[in-house]
């Protein structure tokens, strides 16, 4: 009988929702303060994550909900590079 592979649960800043790690991404501010994309979930730094979703993006930027919860400022082009990640997926899906 083989054991069912456990999948690994993050919860989303902005909707408090637990979900699957891949459906999210995740955002890391280094110890330079520096904040960006991690893909892989692995970079060293203070982490959050935020689901794939256009809206739920919008609202984040809308509320600062990212520059809350990682004690940093976040630059417009970090919302934009995520709505186009987004959009990236959103296209993969169908």
């Amino acid at each position: 009988m083989a054991a069912q592979k456990k999948i690994p649960l993050r919860k989303c800043v902005v909707t408090g929702e637990m979900k699957p790690k891949r459906e999210m991404v995740r955002i890391v501010r280094s110890k330079e303060g520096e904040v960006s994309i991690d893909p892989t979930g692995k970079k060293a730094g203070r982490g959050a994550y935020i689901t794939l979703d256009p809206d739920c993006i919008l609202q984040a930027k809308k509320k600062n909900i990212l520059a809350r919860h990682l004690k940093a400022d976040i630059a417009d082009s970090l919302y934009d590079e995520l709505l186009a990640l987004a959009e990236k997926e959103k296209q993969a899906g169908q």
